[in-house]
């Protein structure tokens, strides 16, 4: 794979992880204000109960991202320099293993030496760690930037039913909330599969589904108290 469409592909994982923090953000602060509403019609409860959902999913999304691309940028910072021993110690037997590779590619045995040689000399790390392990040791994965994204599209996704249970008029707020965060997430559905090339009808269904039975689980429990 060349560095463009590697690029391309990092780019559409963000904006997929994107899309599933803001599908998170609408169905978690859904089931807490339409559970919520089922117990208490009291505006100023909805609004402290919704806020606090969506700061607490929001940060625990952050917090969850930062670890798991911390996790990931150590290991492929030790993978890189296990590399880069192994290069120095063994050369020619690294020059061979990166031919190799580029022979699976469908390139020629004498090109993919002559191709494994030129690369290794001018940069035996970079022409290691991209074809071998996937990693661009100048570029690792940003835990922050990771963090921050899942924080603010969760925080997108959550306004929504938190706005939709607040502004409608009381006797309507349940009704039309269950709607607006339906619709949402079949929309959601449909984005994330598309930018998956997964089929897009089960995804959006499946959405709808999930997002459905939280919103009335918690109504009823809600109800109950």
């Amino acid at each position: 794979m060349n560095h463009t469409a590697k690029g391309m592909n990092q780019k559409l994982n963000v904006l997929r992880a994107g899309v599933l923090g803001a599908n998170d953000g609408i169905v978690s602060t859904a089931g807490i204000v339409i559970g919520v509403a089922g117990a208490t019609t009291d505006t100023m409860t909805l609004m402290i109960s919704g806020l606090a959902g969506m700061v607490a999913g929001a940060l625990s999304m952050g917090g969850g991202e930062y670890v798991s691309v911390s996790t990931q940028k150590d290991t492929e910072k030790a993978v890189v320099e296990a590399e880069k021993i192994k290069i120095r110690d063994n050369y020619d037997g690294e020059v061979d293993e990166l031919a190799q590779i580029y022979i699976k590619n469908g390139l020629s045995v004498d090109l993919s030496k002559k191709v494994a040689v030129e690369l290794m000399t001018k940069d035996a790390i970079g022409a290691h760690a991209a074809a071998e392990l996937g990693v661009n040791p100048n570029e690792y994965v940003n835990p922050w930037q990771a963090a921050f994204s899942s924080m603010i599209s969760f925080s997108i996704g959550a306004f929504l039913p938190l706005l939709s249970i607040l502004l409608l008029p009381e006797s309507v707020r349940v009704l039309f909330t269950f709607i607006t965060v339906l619709l949402a997430l079949g929309l959601t559905g449909f984005v994330s599969a598309q930018l998956g090339g997964a089929p897009k009808r089960p995804a959006v269904i499946r959405n709808i589904l999930v997002g459905a039975m939280t919103m009335a689980i918690t109504y009823t429990v809600g109800n109950l108290l």
